[in-house]
């Protein structure tokens, strides 16, 4: 006689913190539903006072201007490139600079360290001018380039990378030497696959801060071709007349990827999180 003594782990059942966080969940998605019920609505309600909450109909002549009658679809291109030049280079520089950091024994590298955290402590406002005028003599103004180039790597991404190194255990790391693999294949096929949590939080802080980023691309460029979808948008807002449902439109357009990319990655962004929370 056998007995069975695989166990099912049990379901999790709703307790008091989901019906006191639905709520607040609500909260959050409220703004993001009225932008929508905007881009649909008929421009002549939207400039009432009060506006309605719900349009009388619906109406997609919004979306229908903004992809006819403007650059929206490059501006979107030049955007979806931008961030993704981002992505890949943080994911590549920040996890080399980060691992070089916390692993390798090199004269200076606690000095650097502190050098590449001091630069956060430097406002951005501060750097503009002398980015200008660098960027200038590069001859990347008023192309897609100026845009790119500001987020190839960060200070924040290497410090994230190279914390997450440190909880590694070096026993792996180790072995792997021991069985003849070398530097780079340790860090490749052993270290890597480890960072998967902390390379997707990564991923999705440089996504935010390149998808959203206005003030920058706002002083570097002035070419209409080489704009962004958030320095297009910016464009629609009028000295005198703001087209509010083109407007709402765009934001929608610009919010989905965001949101596809973060349902995408939320898994490995709760690892992180998780993982971070057992260490403390």
């Amino acid at each position: 006689m056998t007995v069975d003594t695989t166990s099912k782990a049990p379901k999790s059942r709703p307790s008091g913190w989901h019906l006191l966080l639905a709520p607040v969940a609500l909260l959050f998605l409220l703004p993001f539903l009225q932008m929508f019920l905007a881009s649909v609505s008929p421009a002549d309600e939207l400039l009432k006072f009060p506006p309605p909450i719900i349009p009388s109909r619906i109406d997609f002549s919004g979306f229908v201007t903004l992809f006819t009658e403007s650059d929206a679809l490059l501006w979107l291109g030049n955007t979806v490139l931008v961030a993704t030049s981002a992505i890949v280079s943080h994911l590549l520089l920040c996890s080399l600079a980060g691992y070089g950091f916390a692993r390798l024994a090199f004269r200076g590298r606690t000095v650097g360290i502190f050098m590449i955290l001091a630069t956060i402590m430097i406002p951005t406002q501060l750097l503009m001018i002398p980015t200008y005028l660098l960027f200038s003599r590069l001859r990347l103004i008023d192309s897609l380039g100026a845009a790119i180039v500001p987020w190839l790597s960060s200070a924040f991404g290497i410090f994230l990378m190279r914390q997450f190194f440190l909880s590694l255990p070096k026993e792996l790391e180790e072995s792997g030497l021991i069985d003849g693999a070398n530097r780079w294949q340790v860090f490749s096929r052993i270290v890597l696959p480890l960072a998967k949590p902390a390379l997707a939080t990564l991923a999705i802080f440089t996504l935010l801060g390149s998808w959203n980023d206005l003030v920058w691309p706002l002083i570097a460029i002035n070419n209409d071709h080489a704009f962004t979808l958030q320095l297009g948008l910016a464009n629609f807002q009028g000295t005198r007349r703001t087209e509010w449902s083109l407007l709402m439109a765009g934001n929608v357009v610009a919010t989905l990827p965001l949101i596809l990319f973060f349902l995408i990655a939320q898994k490995q962004f709760v690892a992180t999180m998780t993982l971070s929370g057992l260490k403390g």
